[in-house]
């Protein structure tokens, strides 16, 4: 939906950008789809099949706080490209309603009421949203079929008048060399123009976010994975060969047939050209039904794009503790984007022309990283010819991401706007979520179980110890020991056991705990690996006393340094000033003191 709608407006941005060259320039953009960017989302498919696409892919390559950082960034771009697609298919759709000869005269025309106009569309796309959106994709594939045949019929009618005329051929080709002294002076400013028509590459992100709802038959899991991927991979190679020869068709008889002066804001092609031509050369009746079929595929176009965002978003910002848990949730985020939405068309006042900028960066900042990360992927790989190709692709896109920068800033502006404020909310949220127990569930193995089951046997009681693993020797648990019994309240007959966290990636939220029970020189340990030792071993109690119904004691040392430099050691590096941090998550997930597992600190 996304991909096919941008006819609806494509072409005529296309001239308003390139002029006269708008089909060389386009002929171009064809050239990057079939032989650079579908080659690039057939491997993005294969390597990222549940639908978080390119970014998952950055997102395995950069591990840590970089690589949580590199998402938040993308995701910023993610948003920018599809709220823009929500917002310029809306505002696309209401210049089709408002200039449709269809309309009374005495209905209100002008920036307010396109604003209007474009507001209500936004607030019915949120409705059907938080109502359920799956009944309505049954439409979307009578609709897609209905709209490319009436834009087929556009260009056949568009295709016999240059027949019949000649002299509208020559005319164009007339305008395409006026000023020329060569070919160069005619490839040069269409390669200058065609970043700006980027817009026609939008649906092959969205396509790959929807991989989950792409059918694969098998027999079990892998081969139904296999053949999601077939078939994903097919929908986007027909889609790109059908788009492609729209795209030159649609823009080759829109830029002959339609006077230029007609592109221009306020003029009657302007968002429009192709419905300009089916009112112009095959009638009222026949434009008013392009028009109303134009209107539902834009809608559904911005449906595409916030069912994408429902998609992709949600999967990362809360598995990294950096949103509520409710930003899982649907209607929340449908609520947040539509009124980001409204916001953003009552700043461009809902004019399709000035988004264009803004699309056309996120767009490209979306290709250049899958760019980049196919090239990576088949750099490890070692195929040579592959990275050769993938890196020659990260180069056009790149040059076209900067030059449309340059061109349209206002885009990356947007795009800044929605970064600050995914990593701002992000930040704010996860440091409001440390004190989270942040553990999906617990497994102890057969030997912690057995260790712990001993422990209780002796005395009835069950005392742990926490240990930063230095040597692991037995010598380190015995002076560790020693050191316990002297500082905390271990009653001399008590058994021990350790309790050890190694913090592996701090930069994640959550996890599942896998608990081994180790025997060194006669010393039981309970091991695990966390992304925060607080929370792990807060956890572990909370499991241990539910598990046995019995009250364990933990017992610590205080750490040596300033608590302001522990609290960030903590937020940063999951580590810090432990036995607080520990208290404190306990105290929030169990009110009643009685039933807390005890802290004991000394030193």
């Amino acid at each position: 939906m996304d991909y096919f709608s941008t006819l609806s407006y494509l072409p005529g941005i296309a001239a308003l950008a390139a002029g006269a060259l708008s089909p060389l320039a386009t002929l171009l953009i064809v050239a990057l789809t079939l032989f650079g960017v579908l080659p690039m989302y057939r491997r993005v498919a294969g390597e990222s099949p549940h639908g978080q696409g390119s970014v998952a892919m950055l997102e395995r390559l950069l591990p840590f706080w970089k690589g949580k950082l590199f998402v938040l960034v993308l995701l910023g771009f993610v948003a920018t490209s599809w709220i823009i697609t929500i917002t310029l298919s809306s505002a696309d759709a209401t210049v089709h309603l408002l200039e449709n000869p269809v309309l009374p005269d005495g209905f209100p025309h002008g920036t307010t009421a396109a604003v209007v106009v474009t507001v209500v569309l936004l607030l019915v796309l949120g409705g059907v949203f938080l109502l359920g959106f799956n009944e309505a994709v049954g439409v979307a594939i009578p609709l897609v079929v209905v709209f490319l045949g009436l834009n087929a019929a556009v260009v056949v009618a568009g295709l016999m008048a240059i027949v019949r005329d000649p002299a509208l051929l020559s005319g164009w080709t007339d305008a395409l060399t006026a000023g020329t002294s060569g070919v160069g002076d005619v490839i040069g400013p269409a390669v200058l123009a065609f970043p700006l028509l980027v817009l026609g590459l939008s649906g092959f992100e969205t396509g790959v976010s929807m991989m989950p709802l792409v059918r694969g038959d098998g027999l079990d899991a892998e081969q139904r994975m296999a053949a999601r991927i077939r078939n994903t991979r097919k929908l986007l190679t027909t889609a790109a060969l059908v788009m492609s020869g729209y795209l030159i068709a649609t823009t080759l008889v829109t830029t002959v047939l339609i006077p230029a002066e007609e592109f221009q804001p306020g003029g009657a092609a302007n968002g429009r050209a192709l419905a300009y031509l089916a009112h112009e050369r095959l009638g009222e009746a026949f434009g008013t039904v392009y028009d109303v079929s134009s209107v539902l595929i834009l809608w559904f176009a911005g449906a595409s794009a916030m069912a994408g965002l429902i998609n992709i978003v949600p999967r990362y910002l809360p598995s990294y503790g950096m949103a509520p848990e409710w930003g899982r949730a649907v209607r929340p985020v449908v609520i947040v984007y539509t009124l980001i939405s409204i916001a953003i068309t009552v700043a461009f006042a809902a004019d399709v022309d000035a988004q264009a900028g803004a699309y056309a960066t996120g767009i490209l900042a979306m290709m250049v990283s899958g760019a980049v990360a196919v090239t990576i992927s088949a750099l490890r790989r070692r195929q040579r010819a592959a990275t050769a190709g993938f890196a020659a692709l990260t180069a056009v896109l790149g040059y076209a991401l900067v030059e449309n920068v340059i061109e349209k800033p206002d885009g990356i502006a947007i795009s800044g706007l929605f970064i600050a404020g995914i990593i701002t909310v992000s930040l704010i949220s996860r440091i409001s979520r440390t004190t989270e127990l942040r553990a999906e569930h617990i497994e102890f193995d057969a030997n912690a179980r057995r260790f712990i089951a001993d422990s209780i046997a002796h005395d009835g009681r069950l005392h742990l110890i926490a240990n930063r693993r230095q040597g692991g020797d037995a010598k380190e648990y015995r002076l560790k020991e020693r050191a316990q019994r002297g500082l905390n309240p271990v009653p001399g007959a008590a058994d021990v056991l350790f309790l050890e966290i190694d913090v592996v990636d701090p930069s994640e939220f959550s996890g599942v705990l896998h608990v081994t029970g180790v025997d060194v020189g006669g010393y039981r340990v309970l091991r695990t690996t966390a992304p925060a030792a607080p929370n792990a071993i807060a956890a572990i109690l909370l499991a241990l006393r539910d598990a046995t119904g019995v009250r364990p004691h933990a017992h610590f040392e205080w750490s040596e340094g300033n608590p302001v430099a522990h609290l960030l050691r903590y937020l940063l590096l999951g580590r810090g000033d432990t036995p607080p941090v520990v208290r404190e998550i306990i105290r929030k997930v169990e009110p009643d003191p009685a039933r807390r597992p005890g802290i004991h600190v000394g030193g």
